[in-house]
């Protein structure tokens, strides 16, 4: 009766997003027949280890205008003596214009009374420009999973024309146990003729920090109706045996013939591959990403899945990413007891490749032929690995047009997955938003500025800032909390798309020196504690923090504040208005103490946060961590004059809080 409770898990969520109001826009983004793979795991106890694990493959064909049919295979334990059962299933979809949106959880019937399921339990994620979706149910269901759907290539792959030097990467968390997960790094050479020419397999087991490795020669594969059957060597899994990747995997290709993936059709892993080319592949632009992983770091042990997207905002090697993550925490002592735990966040990092891969402390990196795919498989104790593809780019209208992912961050510049909040200041990228450049003076108004209006969650949003192709606007406090809200420009000439984002209590973004959400932060010495620093001076290489000194951290997205004020209005100078959601810093995982998290007195849309450094930080720049009770951003770097007394380097993030 398991999988009968895991249908009651999406069933009780189904309802809260069936009423939500979405762009659809971009249904016509998945057209045609696609091949699906899903694996989940959920119903965690408090030691972190899964009590159910279940996958489901097959194809689906989409109709462009939000629906969906098809036959599905479901494997798993709780089916008992059927093992796997092979239904058909309906649903509907609903995609933005960015490629943004959720896939209904499929409908079926078997005639067994407790294998009937219709939750439309919503499969989060985003639709590349090759037309891959990428997705994640664990934003709102009692697990962790990853779903990837893919165009069915035509003509349909076979032995011949399967050729060329792939990469893929291996998450197995079969065992139930998260610090016995499985993360595999191979490569496949197949020959055309059935032999797949693959060399050693390196992988890690969990929380485990040494690499393990497998043989694996002369392995063999066919096609049959396009889809792909690799055989690899049969036998027990470590840690029970001593075989990384094991057994018959099922694989699809994508229609340009450069990304695969796929996994066991009686197991409940995930593969991911790319074909490489030679030379360095250009990274540029816009990536969507999906992932699991296994956080071996924390107390446990714990899945973790997630689904976002970054931006590579720097074009020569290395190249700078400013990333975010929707993260849903599963198991452990501590998620085990709330049910989990969701956190949107924030994060930069920086990719030098050397011919097609990339590696630091967490993870390998590997971009496919043209850029276009990138994957990652990690290293222990981080095993995992997740799927980035280039996003769509999107076809501006003619009259007022708001790009569907130029709703950013103000400060952070943060990717437009990021929830919003009540109170962020905000930048809406697009055409024809204005036409003049206008700023206007405090308090904002919300009744427009210079002709234009910009409504958020059907209320008016005060209005900093406005040009033809950017307006800085403030969410309205009014805007309700996990619901969908909808954003649109208004001007003389008309009206613009809607684009759709979900409201969360917090989004912390910091104002950066170099106005691209990178780098150092827009902080002041305040003349407090150990400061030798003039008061107002900027926070720099040449006037670094000291330990014991008070800085004053200029920020947006901290949410609601108490006394409340009207939308548009300074920060009271007289009684300050705090910020009613807890706030938690840290410098590079050394926590940092505040006396004040509010409206930043006489400014409007304009947040500040006190805080004291800690002592004990390595001299030089340290990331600076912000965390609310949904969000947490670390792309924060601050310069300290501390003595050297850590081993941590600015290279590597701190941990999420």
């Amino acid at each position: 009766m398991k999988f009968a409770y895991f249908f009651m898990l999406l069933a009780g969520v189904g309802a809260v997003h069936a009423q939500t109001t979405w762009d659809t826009s971009g249904n016509g983004m998945l057209k045609g027949p696609y091949n699906f793979r899903q694996v989940f795991y959920y119903s965690p106890d408090q030691y972190g280890d899964v009590n159910g694990l279940q996958t489901q493959y097959g194809t689906f064909t989409f109709d462009g205008n939000g629906n969906y049919s098809g036959t599905l295979t479901i494997y798993g334990p709780e089916l008992g003596d059927i093992g796997a059962m092979t239904v058909t299933a309906t649903g509907t979809y609903s995609i933005a214009s960015s490629g943004y949106g959720f896939i209904s959880y499929p409908c079926f019937q078997t005639g067994n009374y407790y294998l009937t399921e219709c939750s439309h339990t919503p499969i989060f994620g985003l639709v590349s420009a090759q037309g891959i979706f990428v997705g994640s149910i664990g934003a709102v269901a009692a697990g962790n999973d990853m779903t990837i759907a893919a165009p069915v290539a035509n003509p349909a792959p076979t032995e011949p024309s399967f050729t060329g030097s792939w990469t893929c990467a291996d998450f197995d968390p079969t065992t139930g146990i998260p610090n016995y997960a499985l993360g595999s790094l191979f490569t496949l050479n197949p020959d055309g003729d059935g032999t797949l020419n693959a060399g050693e397999i390196t992988g890690y087991v969990g929380a485990g920090t040494s690499p393990i490795t497998q043989s694996a020669s002369a392995l063999s594969y066919t096609f049959n109706n396009g889809i792909g059957v690799a055989t690899f060597p049969a036998g027990p899994a470590i840690p029970i045996g001593n075989l990384l990747v094991a057994g018959q995997k099922y694989f699809y290709l994508s229609p340009d013939g450069n990304f695969l993936f796929g996994g066991s059709p009686t197991g409940f892993d995930m593969i991911v591959g790319v074909k490489t080319g030679t030379g360095t592949p250009a990274l540029s632009g816009l990536y969507y990403q999906a992932g699991l992983d296994e956080a071996g770091q924390k107390v446990g042990g714990l899945l973790d899945s997630w689904l976002g997207a970054f931006n590579v905002i720097a074009g020569a090697g290395p190249q700078t990413v400013l990333g975010h993550r929707r993260i849903t925490y599963r198991g452990g002592p501590y998620y085990a007891s709330i049910g989990g735990s969701m956190t949107d966040y924030t994060y930069t990092d920086t990719i030098s490749l050397a011919g097609n891969t990339f590696s630091n402390t967490s993870a390998n990196y590997i971009v496919g032929d043209g850029g276009a795919v990138v994957i990652t498989s990690g290293i222990g104790p981080n095993v995992g690995l997740s799927v980035a593809l280039q996003a769509p780019m999107p076809t501006a209208a003619s009259g007022v047009f708001l790009n569907p992912s130029g709703i950013v961050n103000a400060a952070s510049n943060a990717p437009f997955t990021a929830r919003i909040a009540p109170g962020e200041l905000l930048t809406l990228y697009g055409s024809n938003l204005a036409s003049s450049t206008l700023t206007a003076g405090i308090p904002f108004p919300t009744s427009g500025l210079g002709g234009v209006h910009v409504t958020i969650g059907g209320l008016p949003a005060a209005i900093y800032y406005v040009s033809p192709s950017q307006v800085s606007v403030i969410v309205p406090y009014g805007v309700t909390v996990g619901s969908v809200a909808s954003i649109q420009v208004t001007n003389d000439m008309g009206s613009s798309n809607i684009v759709t984002n979900y409201m969360a209590n917090t989004a912390p973004g910091v104002f950066t020196q170099n106005q691209n959400g990178t780098g150092y932060g827009e902080i002041e010495h305040l003349g407090i504690g150990n400061s030798v620093a003039p008061v107002g001076s900027v926070v720099s290489d040449a006037s670094p923090a000291m330990p014991g000194e008070t800085l004053a951290v200029y920020l947006t997205g901290l949410g609601a504040v108490s006394p409340a004020i009207a939308d548009g209005a300074s920060g009271p100078s007289g009684t300050l208005s705090y910020a009613t959601n807890t706030i938690a810093v840290n410098f590079f995982g050394t926590a940092g103490t505040s006396d004040f998290a509010g409206l930043a007195p006489k400014y409007s849309g304009l947040y500040q946060l006190n805080v004291t450094v800690p002592a004990g930080l390595a001299a030089g720049p340290n990331f600076l961590n912000i965390a609310g009770p949904d969000s947490s951003m670390a792309y924060l770097l601050i310069p300290a004059a501390a003595p050297v007394a850590s081993s941590g380097t600015a290279g590597v993030r701190p941990p999420l809080q």
